[in-house]
This record gives C-alpha cells, sequence and structure tokens, in this order.
C-alpha cells in the first residue's frame, strides 16, 4: 500500500517536469508510505513519477518504486496489493521472465509489457496503477473493479498531473483552486462527492473499473474493463450452494491474507467481522491481533461494540485490544482528521479512530468487514427502496402529488416534518429505482440544497449532476432483481463514493493498509446467482456459518448497530448521545466549512 504521484507533459508547449513541485507532491502523502520514497523523471523531462512506500510485500529494496523494466521501456508507480500475484509471476517465469524482487509490482510491470491493457480482468486486488511507456510516449491508467484505491488527475495546460489523493495535486500550484459545483452539490445531496467528480473543477477521478491512455494527442476518454452491474445481468442461469458460498468467502480471506507482515482485523460486535475471525483461523492464521473501539457514551446501550466484541473474541481466541475513544480526543484530532480527510464526507471518523488504535498496536495491516451488507443483502435498503417503488411509485406518477404531499405534511404535521425531513420528497422519487434509492441515502434532497450551500452554486450543481443521473447509470444494464439492483446501487455508489473511499483517507493518515475480503471482484462473481435469490437475514446466516467455528447465534440475532461512533452527542457538547435523522446534516456543514479552510483558507458557504 502505497501513494503514487506522476506528471506527463504531452503537449510540446507544456513546461518539463518541476522536480521540486513533484517532489512535494508526493511528500503530500508521507502518511501514505512512510517506509521509502521513490523518485523517477524521464531523460527528456517530459514525464516522471514519485512513490511513496509502505512495505508489506517484498519490503526489500528491490521492491522499491518507481521501477522500471531492464530495457528502460516501462516505468511503474503503483499503490495497492496484487493477491494473485504469485500465480500470475509462475507464469510469467514459466514464459522465461526473470525476476529480480518477489514484489507484485514488478509482476505487473512485465505482465503489462506483455499484455497491454487485457492485464486488468486478471488481476486480483485493489490497485490504482500508471505505467509509463517510453516508445509509445503515453501513460496507462487503471483502477480496480470495486473503485477500492482512488485515483485523481487534472488536465492543465497541456500537462496532466495524476495522485493517489486530491490533495496531492493540490500541492502543485498550477492546479486551479475552483470549486466543483457538481462535486460539492453531489457531497451535500449524498454525504460524499461521486466519482467522477471531486471537490475541485479541475480535478477528476479515474472512475473505478476504468482504464485511460494519455498520449501525445492528451487524455483519451476513460474505457471500462468491469462492471458490477453485469455480474448481475449475466448470472441469472447459474446455483450457487451453501458449500460454494463458504468456499468462494474461504477463498477470499486466504487471498487477502497474503503479507509479508501481520495481518490484523478490526472488530465489532457484528456477523461480517466475526466471521473474517473466524475465517481467517480456517486459513492458518494462528495468532490474531484485533481492536474494537469503546465510548463511554455507549456504555450499556444497544450500540456499545464491546459486550458483542468480547463474546467474538473469546470464541476465537484472539488477542482482543479494546480502545476508548472520549470527546476530548475527538476535539483534539478535529485539526489532523481534516488535515487528512482527502474529500469531504459525513463519514470515516470511526475508521480513523480504530486505524489510529491499529497503528498504535503496531500493526501495519487490518482486515475489515466492510461490505457483508451490501454484498449479502444486510442493510435496510433490501427491502425499503422496493418497498418505496411499491407503494409510492403508483402515487408519485399523478401530477401534483409530490407538491401537494409536501405541502400537507409540513401545514399539519410541521414537527413529523423537521423530525423527518426526507418525507417531504418521497413522492418525488418514489417512481424509479435510483429516485428510491437516492430517497434512502441522501443528506439532503435538491429542494433544500439553497439553505445549505451557495446559491448560485447550488443550481449549478445540480445541473451538472441531474442528480439521479450517476445513480441510475450504475444500474445499467438491469441487474435482473431486487437484490441485485440495490447490491449494485449499494456497491456503486454507497460503498465507492464513501465507505471505501473514507477508509483508504483515514487508514493511510495512520499509515494502516485496511483490506476488504468482502469487497471483491472474485468473490462478487462468484455469489451474484445466489445473492439475487437472498431472503431477508439468510446472507448473514450464510457469513456467520462459514467458518468451521461459527459465529455465536447470540450474535447474528443482535440487532445491527455498525460500527458508530456518539458524534451526534459530540457535536451537542455532550448532550444525550443518541442520534437522529438530523446528525447527518449537522455534521455535514461542520465538514463543509472545516473541509474548505483546510484546502483554501475561506468556505465555499
Amino acid at each position: 500500500m502505497c501513494g503514487l504521484v506522476g506528471f506527463f507533459a504531452y503537449s510540446a508547449h507544456a513546461p518539463s517536469v518541476c522536480r521540486t513541485t513533484l517532489v512535494a507532491m508526493r511528500d503530500r502523502m508521507i502518511a501514505r508510505g512512510p517506509d521509502g520514497a521513490g523518485l523517477w523523471i524521464a531523460p527528456d523531462g517530459r514525464a516522471g513519477f514519485g512513490h511513496r512506500r509502505l512495505s508489506i510485500i517484498d519490503p526489500s529494496d528491490a521492491g522499491a518504486q518507481p521501477m522500471s523494466t531492464s530495457n528502460g521501456r516501462y516505468t511503474i508507480a503503483y499503490n495497492g496489493e496484487i493477491y494473485n500475484y504469485r500465480e500470475l509471476r509462475s507464469e510469467l517465469a514459466d514464459a522465461g521472465i526473470v525476476f529480480v524482487s518477489d514484489s507484485d509490482t514488478e509482476v505487473l510491470l512485465h505482465l503489462y509489457a506483455r499484455h497491454g491493457a487485457e492485464m486488468l480482468t486478471r488481476l486480483r486486488g485493489m490497485f490504482a496503477i500508471a505505467i509509463w511507456d517510453a516508445v509509445k510516449r503515453s501513460t496507462f491508467l487503471a483502477r480496480d473493479p470495486l473503485g477500492i484505491k482512488p485515483l485523481y488527475y487534472a488536465n492543465v495546460g497541456g500537462a496532466v498531473r495524476f495522485a493517489s489523493q486530491v490533495k496531492a495535486l493540490l500541492a502543485d500550484p498550477a492546479i486551479p483552486r475552483t470549486p466543483s459545483a457538481a462535486g460539492l452539490a453531489g457531497f451535500h445531496l449524498m454525504g460524499s462527492v461521486p466519482e467522477p467528480y471531486t471537490a475541485w473543477h479541475a480535478i477528476r477521478a479515474l472512475p473505478a473499473g476504468h482504464w485511460v491512455a494519455i498520449t501525445p494527442d492528451g487524455v483519451q476518454e476513460p474505457l471500462e474493463y468491469a462492471r458490477i452491474a453485469s455480474v448481475f445481468a449475466g448470472a441469472a442461469s447459474l446455483t450457487v450452494s451453501d458449500a460454494d458460498v463458504r468456499t468462494a468467502l474461504r477463498d477470499s480471506v486466504r487471498h487477502h491474507l497474503v503479507a509479508d507482515v501481520e495481518v490484523g482485523a478490526f472488530l465489532s460486535s457484528g456477523v461480517d467481522s466475526g466471521a473474517l475471525i473466524g475465517l481467517m483461523r480456517d486459513c492458518g492464521q494462528h495468532t490474531i491481533r484485533a481492536c474494537t473501539l469503546a465510548f463511554a457514551e455507549f456504555a450499556g446501550a444497544s450500540q456499545d461494540e464491546t459486550p458483542g466484541a468480547i463474546e467474538l473474541a473469546q470464541n476465537y481466541g484472539v488477542d482482543h485490544h479494546i480502545r476508548t475513544v472520549t470527546a476530548a480526543e475527538f476535539a483534539d484530532d478535529m485539526d489532523a482528521i481534516f488535515d487528512a480527510m482527502d474529500q469531504p464526507s459525513i463519514d470515516g471518523i470511526n475508521t480513523w479512530f480504530v486505524s489510529k488504535a491499529c497503528r498504535e498496536m503496531g500493526l501495519k495491516v487490518a482486515l475489515s468487514g466492510l461490505g457483508g451488507d451490501e454484498l449479502l443483502a444486510g442493510y435496510s435498503t433490501f427491502h425499503s427502496v422496493p418497498r418505496t417503488l411499491r407503494y409510492g411509485g403508483p402515487l408519485s406518477r399523478i401530477p401534483g402529488a409530490a407538491s401537494t404531499a409536501r405541502m400537507l405534511i409540513r401545514t399539519l404535521a410541521p414537527r413529523f416534518a423537521r423530525k423527518n425531513p426526507k418525507a417531504l420528497g418521497v413522492l418525488d422519487y418514489a417512481g424509479t429505482w435510483a429516485g428510491a434509492y437516492f430517497l434512502r441515502r441522501a443528506v439532503l434532497l435538491p429542494f433544500e440544497l439553497e439553505g445549505a450551500m451557495d446559491p448560485s452554486l447550488a443550481r449549478a450543481g445540480l445541473e451538472e449532476l441531474a442528480s439521479l443521473r450517476p445513480v441510475a447509470s450504475s444500474i445499467e444494464p438491469d441487474p435482473g432483481s431486487d437484490n441485485g439492483r440495490v447490491c449494485t446501487l449499494e456497491l456503486s455508489n454507497y460503498m465507492r463514493n464513501q465507505l471505501l473511499r473514507d477508509s483508504d483517507w483515514a487508514g493511510m493518515a495512520h499509515s494502516i493498509e485496511i483490506r476488504v475480503p468482502l469487497v471483491d471482484f472474485s468473490l462478487l462473481q462468484a455469489l451474484a446467482p445466489r445473492i439475487a435469490s437472498l431472503k431477508p437475514g439468510e446472507g448473514k446466516k450464510l457469513l456467520a456459518n462459514a467458518p468451521t467455528v461459527p459465529v455465536p447465534a447470540a450474535i447474528v440475532d443482535r440487532r445491527k448497530t455498525g460500527f458508530g461512533i456518539p458524534i451526534g452527542g459530540w457535536l451537542r457538547g455532550g448532550a444525550e448521545h443518541l442520534e437522529d435523522r438530523r446528525t447527518s446534516r449537522r455534521w455535514a456543514q461542520v465538514v463543509h466549512a472545516r473541509y474548505d479552510q483546510s484546502t483554501t483558507g475561506h468556505s465555499t458557504r
């Protein structure tokens, strides 16, 4: 796990690489790679890569980056892990390739030399890749199918800059600081910035499952090589047994344990993290260190993760560490949190603290149960979104029904409207899958946006974003089932734009590589036929029973709470800790103001 930056002056009129700027961009990400730093600049000065290294696989100097082939044609800077690199390395060795390291980086370099972009469909892992071809004078950028690892680029003045973090690109003074109307509108609507937008107009995210070529003609159109909706659309005729599910889950965990350093785990009181620890045992890991967050505000309440986590730790013989986080520590860490927050998000604070705790334990790698709810129909969205369509859809098609309902709710039930603000928009969005999902996940609705940000910026953002377009496009082609549609919507939106992105910046801020065995494209392909037919609760029971020693029934039957924090009470200065539907709105305003100040020194409010 690392951080990469790069520069390619494709136009003859663009300036050459500025070594000082490239180093500044690279070292803005020092926490991503405290174990080493590398720099490469092409002989003619028109291209350059920088790299920060967190040594996980082959920590020797032979695995350092940027790395070039012996003939100098290809040079790579890469962030992530390729879990099947040993199989690919063996295949390349059989074809006569001589390796000088045991790194996955060198495998990628030779694989690209032989297969070009076609190599992407053979990779299992999380990755953002940049490869320079000195003969074609082009740069190849690629990102993993589910978007676990980020990659951003800015095309300014005939030169492209790219990096693992938005804030690394902002270290280059040549990149304009104009806010993105669509990106900021998307943040206020959904709690995170939807790709390919970022918070900055000049910077774009390379979409997950895409690659792009930058040639002497400029930045080409990104090309898609993997799509979640297509996995479900093509899986309808297949069958998957319970035994197949267990085999696929164990296989994913086995791949995610590939490392030359210790692999620990995040442990909540839920099925996802508990089952992963049981599967780690099944895969032969004898010593498992795991960390749980505790909060005095949750003591004795249903949100307290510690009793269930203790039961799971005892069930699997885990070296268990409980880390208490206080309101005072949260306040002390606020400046550091917003300095590390790469794009505005209403989530990620829990990951910040559990990553901090894991680093205090001396870990570099930790498995997270992220993805279990999306993959195995654990969220309430798997029944609430279809239900909204079923009951609200017909009413939403009645002319004037939405505005009439909004007026009646405000007039007859003002207190209900204040406590349940999204109720005002039910009939605006209940008629489509994208609308019903948006209603469930939205922080604000479009008609509320001008009250949260600069009105002109809000209007421009809504026009560019067309609010539901990114959501609607994610379920094309049709996944073919209610579960398949909701799973695709969750993985392509909430998971990708918020949970995974937050795991990246919050984990990397503490030099912790977070691995997510339940967010794995090969696993998704294996389970897709079964996901389509899962009944409520069935998916979590399958996961709970996957380890040889199952997750205890008391954990399986426990009401879902998530890996939460008492941020509502902290924002209210220690008042009652119970969260409500307005907490995310209050926190979004704090994030908006603090993120702006951390990057520009002023606010776009």
